[in-house]
């Protein structure tokens, strides 16, 4: 029988890979900068995107975060090696911990709290997929984006770019 994880998180492997190669072309020489004044700067925003599997795990060791307990949002990474290996560490972590997982813990409840408000609450398994890999890849197109508006190559993802036609 198929584990539930295999159908809700079967790309998992592929968007992890694709977005360390998003995170690889991360130009330490312009991570102050921003796009617009209310935009991330761009280690910020790359600051997010390689730790966010560090959520899964928080998501996945306890059945309720609480936001008015957890500390204030880290800093931004200084260099892209730092991002990288904040990413390696976080994205295997969440690999193996979610293959360890059973489906009753994964089709468990999990709840958003700030204090004794509930902000949200849903399936673990679709807390994961929502607010882990598809926020990750909503922040990693981002980044793209920062790419073309400083000239960096764009990897491709989905199949060629306009920089890597093949």
């Amino acid at each position: 029988m198929t584990r539930i994880v295999t159908y809700t998180f079967g790309d998992l492997d592929r968007e992890l890979a694709a977005t360390r190669r998003v995170l690889e072309r991360v130009p330490d020489a312009h991570l102050d900068w921003r796009p617009h004044p209310k935009s991330f700067t761009l280690g910020a925003l790359a600051t997010h995107v390689a730790t966010l599997p560090g959520i899964a795990l928080d998501i996945l060791r306890a059945a309720v975060m609480d936001l008015a307990a957890r500390p204030s949002p880290k800093q931004a990474l200084p260099s892209r090696e730092r991002m990288l290996d904040a990413f390696d560490e976080y994205a295997a972590s969440w690999q193996e911990e979610l293959a360890e997982g059973t489906d009753a813990v994964l089709r468990g409840t999990w709840s958003l709290r700030h204090g004794d408000q509930v902000l949200d609450q849903a399936p673990r398994l679709e807390v994961l997929r929502h607010w882990c890999l598809n926020h990750l890849i909503h922040h990693r197109a981002q980044l793209t984006v920062y790419f073309r508006l400083l000239d960096v190559p764009v990897p491709g993802l989905y199949g060629p770019t306009a920089d890597e036609p093949r």
